[in-house]
């Protein structure tokens, strides 16, 4: 849970994470804990969609239109928001709305966001996610694939970024997602309660402690969490950096034809994956290694499921299947370094030594 909760802050184009577990099990606790580790950014502060200074191009319209009135922008720096969505939300709370009626009277646009806004470059938080209607979280998974929230009524759009780290938790026993849902969240983790009684102890003390002295309790953990922020920041530079191989597509591909999985999302989340891990251990060049990690995160939920069994994803089988594809490829051939880019498609030649 930790890991996937960290690649994703690492590199937000993953898409997501869906955390299920019985009651108690510390799945809001941790979901909200990552926005402590996350470094702050530098926002335009007349904007309400926290727009990035550094990427024009990201910009929403009210900056853009700003921008070219030739209006001066100022920059702050902030903290990362954690927005939670309440299960009740509607859609309009969730894309924003288009004040239609001002549009015609006055010409004029106006936009009142929405919690997509206001998450952009942070974290959205949905408890229970599986009790919110289909459509909202498909509007939220959208949102979180493309990047961008575009709303338009009666011929007016407006569009501001939406980039965000989607966090979606639930308990299995009040009912499940869509197949077509749960293959939209990039990566799936289930968490259960610790057995062991000494580390059942150890829960107990720390809460303890916490409730007994707030602030002495973070200050005891503050070293921690600045090493392992830093470690986040520190990928975040080079996650756009890290190369992967023809041979390394070929595995990913492998892996997910093998276990008959559907459509091609989860090989592009395997491959966000890894490269986000490779970061993370500050490498610049995916392993099989990091593969393995990203598969037995984006996998298990896409497996199809039948009326009388599950289908089960075998380490040991596709680590098999690793070894099988380096032999075939060999250590001298000639491959092809594919360039990370957003879309995937840059490709820059390389002979392997």
């Amino acid at each position: 849970m930790k890991r996937a909760l960290i690649l994703n802050a690492i590199d937000m184009r993953i898409g997501g994470v869906l955390i299920r577990g019985e009651r108690g099990t510390g799945k809001s606790t941790a979901a909200r804990a990552l926005a402590a580790l996350l470094p702050e950014i530098d926002t335009i502060a007349e904007s309400p969609f926290g727009d990035d200074p550094a990427h024009p191009e990201t910009w929403s319209d009210d900056v853009r239109e700003r921008k070219e009135r030739g209006e001066s922008l100022t920059i702050k720096r902030r903290k990362i928001r954690f927005v939670d969505l309440p299960v009740s939300a509607t859609e309009d709370r969730v894309v924003g709305t288009l004040d239609i009626e001002k549009a015609i009277q006055k010409g004029e646009r106006h936009f009142d966001p929405g919690v997509l806004a206001a998450a952009n470059r942070g974290i959205l938080y949905v408890d229970e996610v599986n009790l919110l209607d289909d459509h909202v979280v498909d509007l939220l998974l959208d949102s979180a694939a493309m990047g961008v929230n575009v709303v338009e009524r009666e011929g007016i759009s407006f569009s501001h970024p939406a980039r965000f780290i989607l966090v979606g938790t639930m308990n299995p026993e009040e009912g499940d997602l869509r197949p077509q849902l749960l293959d939209r969240f990039a990566l799936s983790v289930e968490v259960h309660g610790i057995a062991d009684a000494q580390e059942r102890m150890e829960i107990l003390e720390r809460h303890i402690a916490y409730e007994a002295d707030p602030e002495g309790f973070r200050h005891e953990w503050a070293t921690a969490e600045q090493e392992l922020g830093q470690r986040i920041a520190a990928a975040r530079e080079i996650v756009d950096e890290v190369m992967y191989t023809r041979r390394d597509l070929y595995t990913i591909a492998n892996i997910t034809s093998g276990l008959h999985i559907d459509g091609h999302r989860a090989d592009l989340v395997i491959l966000k994956t890894a490269r986000a891990q490779a970061a993370f251990e500050g490498r610049t060049h995916i392993t099989n290694d990091d593969i393995l990690l990203a598969a037995e995160l984006a996998i298990p939920h896409r497996l199809k499921r039948g009326p009388f069994a599950d289908a089960q994803m075998s380490v040991a089988a596709i680590e098999e299947q690793m070894e099988q594809i380096a032999s075939e490829w060999g250590e001298g051939d000639e491959i092809e370094d594919a360039a990370p880019s957003d879309d995937q498609t840059a490709v820059k030649k390389k002979v392997s030594s």
